[in-house]
């Protein structure tokens, strides 16, 4: 069920329905526990903060956040005219119709706290004043929940273990360049994991690394790999082996492109469906590299072709 399809009922209706939602959905909490309304409610804020963080980390754009296309679980849904960023950019819109860049691939975690809001004003009428007030304090509680996550899935996916002081600097700080050099978000972080820390100290990036060469070229990318290099030295217990093995764990080879998928549209509208069924089967196991996704191009540049494809609603 949506987040906001309880607006237009009563108060008996709207109760039956969540105590059901909550018994079938929500194991752990008590249906018979008085706060078990904001119970729920903190749960679905927590998790939608996980969700949204993890569109982040794999360059995700859901392309309609409406509050109808947000689900209680917590589940990706209704994903039309969605797309994965390819060259990084927070203002990244796959949505043809979206003119406002309402949502923007850099503004859902924004727009997943207003339709939060919006759920927690159609539980309101089944809140006693002080009930409201925790459910007001947990939905404040929403943006540290979302950063949290963010940093923890992107410190992974760049290969650190425990905490330090200027890990939330290095990861803003590579951000950074990949914006300024419209660097491959996916290739990039793969490529990470993939090259070795002495070919990194080196700066002389093999060409194989293709997106990583791009980022390269910046002026600050030595103050980068620099500090980089410096902050893998402080893994406990950790090997160069053991980091490319973490991370390409983490940091998928492939993701559908709209690319991709536009050829083997292109494709099936011939009644040749093969790139729709080595699609099916890449996209299964998109860490691993296959031989046939890397002679159809899956992990190499965007086409100059595809450069300004973009999807709508009808798509």
């Amino acid at each position: 069920m949506d987040l906001i399809s309880m607006k237009n009922m009563g108060r008996k209706e709207m109760r039956t329905l969540l105590d059901f939602i909550i018994q079938e959905h929500f194991p752990s909490v008590d249906v018979k526990e008085p706060n078990r309304y904001v119970d729920f409610f903190s749960i679905v804020v927590s998790e939608t903060a996980q969700l949204i963080a993890l569109w982040m980390s794999v360059g995700f754009a859901h392309g309609v956040c409406n509050t109808d296309n947000f689900s209680l679980l917590s589940i990706t849904i209704d994903y039309g005219p969605f797309g994965f960023m390819e060259a990084y950019n927070p203002d990244f819109v796959p949505n043809t119709s979206d003119d406002e860049r309402r949502y923007k691939i850099g503004n859902q975690a924004n727009i997943g706290m207003f339709n939060l809001n919006k759920l927690l004003q159609a539980l309101n009428p089944l809140l006693d004043p002080g009930q409201k007030q925790l459910a007001a304090r947990v939905l404040e509680g929403y943006p540290v929940l979302y950063y949290t996550r963010f940093r923890e899935l992107f410190k992974a996916k760049l290969g650190l273990l425990g905490e330090r002081k200027g890990d939330d600097d290095l990861i803003a700080f590579l951000l950074h360049l990949m914006e300024e050099t419209e660097a491959d978000f996916t290739m990039t972080f793969r490529q990470l994991g993939e090259i070795t820390q002495s070919q990194l100290q080196e700066l002389d990036i093999p060409q194989q690394f293709w997106a990583l060469k791009m980022i390269s070229k910046h002026k600050l990318f030595p103050a980068w790999a620099s500090q980089y290099l410096l902050r893998l030295k402080s893994n406990m217990n950790d090997s160069d082996s053991e980091r490319r093995k973490r991370m390409t764990t983490v940091n998928p080879r492939y993701v559908l492109k709209n690319w991709m998928a536009e050829s083997a549209v292109q494709k099936a509208e011939r009644n040749d469906f093969s790139e729709v069924h080595l699609l099916q089967h890449v996209l299964q196991h998109p860490f691993q590299m296959h031989s046939a996704a890397e002679k159809a191009g899956y992990a190499s540049p965007t086409p100059s072709w595809a450069k300004d494809l973009r999807v709508s609603c009808s798509s």
